[in-house]
């Protein structure tokens, strides 16, 4: 009896010493595992360092480069006989695609790119035409901003208007000049008031410390006009008319071989009608 007693206790003694090492065993080895992972995580990190994780990373290595986007444009294209259907006219080209582009109900269809350049240094910006016709094309600024102080240096620039979506763009060269006070004034007065008030709040192009400056300016030309019926034309603020002697018309076409029809003339003459048409290689 005794003997088998002492057998149990010995057997129990071993099973429970078993198992507490087998535990610890265990423990120690979700912990190293634990351990492992941390490293593993800490590894990673410190390989990814550097990398960037902006989405121009993203763009470059899970998608394209820039160098990789291409459209095929269409087949539709502008051939010499659609020139003689105008008449032989730019301007009612310009006003057929103009037409269409505001049927197509593109964003801001007559917003159009200012390029101006004085000493050999070009600078650009969008401005929106406000009318056109035969002498030219017409848009509004205020006359002391950075590009009507480089137009009075340089009168000749270029105007670009691009219709991505009907894959046009039109290119017009010429010399600028101020239309008169009277028509500036007349296309002031059918602004709408904030607008009248903005031209005289902002001393366009000049630097300024901050926005709350800015609507400082605004609230005291609120203020300063609040019982005038009819607000004033600021003596600087006024129209550009373009006179062309270039325009060129681009129609994206397949593989590369656009349509470039270039419409030119030997003065600046806004009742000279003599225009030579050359295709251009695209």
């Amino acid at each position: 009896m005794t003997s088998k007693i002492l057998s149990n206790f010995l057997g129990f003694v071993i099973i429970s010493v078993s198992t507490k090492y087998s535990l610890a065993f265990l423990h120690q080895v979700r912990q190293s595992s634990s351990i492992s992972r941390s490293l593993i995580k800490a590894a990673a990190s410190v390989e990814n360092v550097g990398t960037p994780t902006s989405p121009q990373s993203d763009f470059s290595s899970k998608k394209k480069s820039i160098a990789d986007f291409r459209k095929e444009y269409s087949q539709q294209g502008l051939l010499e006989e659609d020139i003689h259907v105008q008449g032989r006219n730019p301007f009612s080209l310009f006003q057929q695609w103009l037409g269409d582009a505001i049927q197509s109900k593109l964003p801001e269809p007559n917003a159009m790119c200012l390029s101006t350049c004085i000493e050999n240094r070009p600078s650009a910006r969008y401005v929106l035409l406000k009318g056109y016709n035969e002498k030219g094309f017409v848009w509004y600024t205020n006359y002391n901003s950075r590009k009507g102080n480089e137009l009075t240096e340089n009168p000749y620039a270029a105007l670009t208007f691009l219709w991505l979506e009907l894959e046009r763009s039109v290119r017009i060269e010429g010399k600028v000049e101020k239309i008169t006070e009277e028509e500036s004034f007349q296309y002031f007065t059918s602004r709408p008031r904030g607008s009248q008030i903005g031209a005289w709040s902002s001393d366009q192009s000049q630097s300024i410390n901050n926005r709350e400056e800015l609507e400082l300016k605004e609230k005291k030309m609120i203020e300063q006009f609040n019982n005038n019926e009819i607000i004033p034309k600021p003596s600087h603020w006024g129209g550009y008319r373009l006179v062309p002697n270039r325009i060129e018309f681009w129609k994206g076409r397949q593989s590369r071989l656009h349509d470039r029809i270039v419409f030119e003339r030997n003065s600046y003459d806004s009742n000279d009608n003599h225009w030579t048409i050359t295709r251009l290689q695209p």
